[in-house]
């Protein structure tokens, strides 16, 4: 893992513990990307409070529902700058929003959730906006 603040390292931890993949370099995200194959949820990780209060505990809330992705994996903007520049290149149509949470079935978008869609929300409200989109897009 590349350097970071020893702040950082539990807002890390605390979707990895839970069973997220992390990438760091473009490679890993790439990596990620080249299994089309099923459903993957990427999350956009940050240091701001509606990723701390918001968007963290909801996803630790969705990670055991079903249906869910097969594969789960974060990137932190903002720290790992070139993997997270990455894999924004893989939604090109949506603007830079951390944090966010990107679903993709089969290698294609079909689900995002921006920063403005987190921020000022309880945690059980986006939890369930992420089970109704699991039910909906999986």
């Amino acid at each position: 893992m590349p350097y970071s603040p020893m702040w950082v390292r539990p807002m890390r931890e605390e979707v990895t513990e839970v069973g997220f993949q992390e990438v760091f370099t473009p490679e890993d995200v790439d990596k990620f990307f080249a299994n089309k194959t099923g459903s993957a949820l990427l999350f956009f990780n940050s240091v701001c409070g509606c990723a701390s209060g918001v968007a963290r505990p909801a996803l630790c809330a969705v990670i055991k529902s079903k249906p869910a992705p097969d594969r789960w994996v974060s990137v932190f903007a903002g720290q790992d700058l070139e993997a997270t520049a990455r894999a924004r290149n893989y939604i090109p149509d949506i603007p830079p929003s951390s944090p966010s949470i990107a679903l993709f079935k089969n290698g294609e978008l079909v689900y995002f959730v921006p920063k403005h869609r987190i921020e000022m929300r309880d945690p059980n409200a986006v939890a369930n906006d992420l089970t109704e989109a699991f039910k909906e897009c999986l």
